[in-house]
């Protein structure tokens, strides 16, 4: 797979965060998000607390308090949701006109560091979603873009606002996202050369191909092969709340179309790309 190019995407994505937050009403601020536990607010908060993590983790490599003992998947999941919780918490005191001037502060310096960052080297922090074990940074790139992404669009469903489900802002948001399907099918069996095959629908989507090797499965882009175990269609709308874990695959098969054996199909839309 090549790698996802998204360094200069980041300063336009957050120019459309600024002005998504600017024509916000008061009554927008308080509307509930996909994201079950948090409103408009308190995303926008957790889009800021995202800025100052990496300014000062990554940038400045200032770790504050260590993290408690990690014993694995679940335990990091626990520990960073607990770190989101309680930002989203502490900053239920801060007022609008200021999550504004903070974002002002800190997406320009965020987007400008980012741009800076040598892709090849090797990153700060692995993408655990998609299996890595060490990543390169391009890959960590990558993972911060759709953090923003899927957090920016569900105050824009939110708020009924239209804006970035674009093929310049989707496509990579949603190439990113499935880097973590062979991971999702690492303990699914199937004979070498068993090939599914997913397309996101509409022009800002795409296909995507799924083989089985001997060593798992790989992501193709394109295959010469016109036979397919199983086949998925997921439209973008629901592709992003899907495998963000706003919603779940009980809740979206009247909009997924399904052909061969639907237990691969299936594994497909349990796939999750953030750390949950």
């Amino acid at each position: 797979m090549d790698r996802i190019e998204v360094q200069h995407l980041f300063k336009p994505l957050d120019d459309k965060l600024m002005e998504l937050m600017q024509s916000l009403t008061p009554a927008d601020w308080d509307k509930q998000t996909v994201a079950k536990a948090w409103k408009v607010k308190d995303v926008v908060s957790h889009l800021l607390d995202g800025n100052i993590r990496a300014l000062s983790s990554q940038r400045d490599k200032y770790f504050g308090d260590q993290p408690p003992a990690i014993n694995g998947y679940n335990d990091l999941v626990a520990w960073l949701n607990k770190l989101n919780a309680d930002w989203v918490n502490a900053s239920k005191r801060i007022s609008p006109d200021v999550l504004l001037i903070l974002h002002q502060a800190t997406g320009p310096l965020t987007s400008a560091y980012y741009q800076s960052v040598n892709p090849n080297d090797t990153a700060i922090f692995t993408v655990d979603w998609a299996g890595e074990t060490q990543s390169l940074n391009w890959m960590h790139l990558a993972r911060e873009y759709t953090e923003k992404w899927h957090h920016q669009q569900q105050i824009r469903e939110a708020t009924g606002r239209d804006g970035i489900l674009t093929r310049e802002f989707f496509y990579p948001f949603i190439d990113t996202f499935f880097r973590a399907l062979p991971h999702t099918f690492r303990h699914t069996g199937a004979p070498v050369d068993t090939l599914i095959k997913i397309t996101i629908t509409s022009g800002i989507g795409g296909n995507w191909y799924l083989q089985k090797v001997k060593e798992g499965w790989h992501l193709l882009k394109e295959t010469e092969a016109g036979s397919f175990a199983a086949t998925v269609k997921i439209p973008p709308d629901i592709a992003w709340k899907l495998f963000s874990k706003s919603i779940r695959p009980d809740h979206v098969h009247a909009r997924v179309e399904i052909t061969g054996n639907a237990d691969m199909a299936g594994q497909v839309l349990n796939m999750v790309s953030v750390m949950a």
